[in-house]
């Protein structure tokens, strides 16, 4: 997906495209405070929260961002697309409009999520400036995907990584669970919904074989002592 830069902003800081009172905001709001040393970032109280359904913003072209800048909604798709390629059973995560559904949380979800997320960006383009001398969404992909592998695992991830790690798992868990309440993601589940039965006999044999299960014995002694209180009652005089 192609999209043009920003246009220059009046008093915008050198290399950043954001006018310097947007940075100086951004850059005050976690995980961007590793910049200047801050201290690891706890993750919001949002993710327990499934953004609203991707599905409705699939019609939307060509989609304007509102919570993020152009340049930013352009990062917002590479890494969309890094964290949920397209395989062989689904699309990818921009195929299923989930950098739209994204922006649209951060539009909702309120300024404090959003600015950690652009000081997450801002954090992301410095280091492959840094490393590579482009911007991320302009790195080769192999060179995206290794500074990935640095931020990816929290645990493993440096002291100075730290709030990098805590930025990305912030931003995995929003495409995430964008992709998974969209109609192709729901579809990847494979999963049927609840259907009525009329006697609920456990797991199917097949099921419990898969996922190498087997229930109790208690379970087939409880089961059988339901059965024979069913007969008892049904013998009993009316």
């Amino acid at each position: 997906m192609s999209h043009s830069p920003d246009k220059p902003e009046t008093n915008a800081a050198p290399a950043t495209g954001m006018p310097r009172r947007d940075l100086l905001k951004v850059l005050g709001a976690a995980p961007a405070a590793a910049l200047i040393g801050g201290a690891a970032v706890a993750a919001p109280a949002a993710h327990a929260e499934a953004p609203l359904s991707a599905a409705a913003a699939a019609d939307a072209e060509p989609y304007q961002p509102r919570a993020l800048s152009q340049r930013e909604y352009r990062l917002l798709t590479v890494l969309s697309d890094l964290i949920i390629p397209a395989d062989e059973r689904t699309g990818s995560a921009t195929d299923a409009a989930v950098p739209q559904c994204v922006d649209d949380f951060l539009t909702i979800r309120g300024a404090r999520l959003r600015d950690q997320i652009r000081g997450g960006f801002l954090w992301l383009n410095i280091q492959a400036r840094q490393q590579f001398g482009h911007d991320f969404a302009d790195c080769a992909v192999a060179q995206q995907k290794r500074l990935l592998d640095r931020i990816a695992w929290p645990d493993r991830a440096t002291r100075e990584d730290a709030n990098g790690a805590a930025f990305f798992t912030d931003l995995r868990n929003l495409v995430v669970n964008a992709f998974y309440s969209s109609k192709m993601g729901v579809k990847d589940l494979r999963y049927l919904g609840n259907h009525p039965v009329a006697e609920w006999r456990g797991c199917p044999p097949n099921v419990l074989a898969r996922l190498n299960v087997n229930y109790p014995d208690s379970f087939a002694y409880d089961r059988d002592l339901r059965e024979k209180n069913a007969a008892r009652i049904a013998a009993e005089p009316k």
